[in-house]
């Protein structure tokens, strides 16, 4: 149903696991906990939503403070 409906959209590719992964993905960095992220999308168990737990080094590289020495 969703990949049909990504394709009449002129979208190919888009599954329902994406659609999770990418909703889940914007409630951490709007800040939810992983127990929220969990509820939204049903997990039975916490080490399901563990996978969530990444590094998102885009955001981190905006809050790191340049290595002394270096140029900006």
């Amino acid at each position: 149903m969703i990949l049909a409906a990504s394709r009449r959209a002129g979208l190919e590719g888009i599954h329902a696991h994406r659609l999770r992964h990418t909703a889940a993905t914007q409630l951490l960095r709007a800040g939810a906990s992983l127990a929220e992220v969990g509820q939204v999308l049903r997990h039975r168990s916490p080490a399901t939503t563990a996978q969530y737990a990444k590094v998102d080094y885009r955001s981190l590289r905006a809050l790191a403070l340049p290595w002394p020495g270096s140029q900006p």
